[in-house]
């Protein structure tokens, strides 16, 4: 079983930036592909950003050019470096760390973009 815990979550003002942490229980948490995903209120839960065993990274399009994740397989831990924030970044963002027969979510953080 791996339990993952993100943290990071805050009220920020447009334009500014965070950083989440998803840390992982596992042993050999690198050998899991990990992905962020976030979630608004009254929208269905979407992907935002993947980075695999092999450190390849993807992300949605809103997102590219202002989110950058990350992984410190010595801290067992994935980030999410999120630049130039938007209100349209107000969601819970929850990691999801997956490999072939198994996959696990965390619990989520708040994220808030406001004036």
């Amino acid at each position: 079983q791996v339990q993952l815990v993100e943290s990071g979550g805050d009220l920020v003002q447009p334009g500014g930036s965070l950083r989440l942490s998803c840390a992982a229980s596992a042993r050999l948490f690198s050998t899991y592909h990990v992905d962020w995903y976030r979630q608004a209120p009254g929208k269905q839960r979407e992907f935002v950003a993947r980075i695999t065993s092999g450190g390849n990274t993807n992300y949605i399009d809103s997102v590219k050019g202002r989110f950058t994740i990350s992984r410190d397989s010595v801290k067992n831990t994935v980030y999410l470096q999120m630049n130039s924030l938007e209100p349209e970044d107000t969601a819970v963002y929850y990691c999801h760390a997956f490999k072939v027969l198994t996959n696990y979510w965390g619990q989520g953080t708040q994220v808030t973009v406001s004036s």
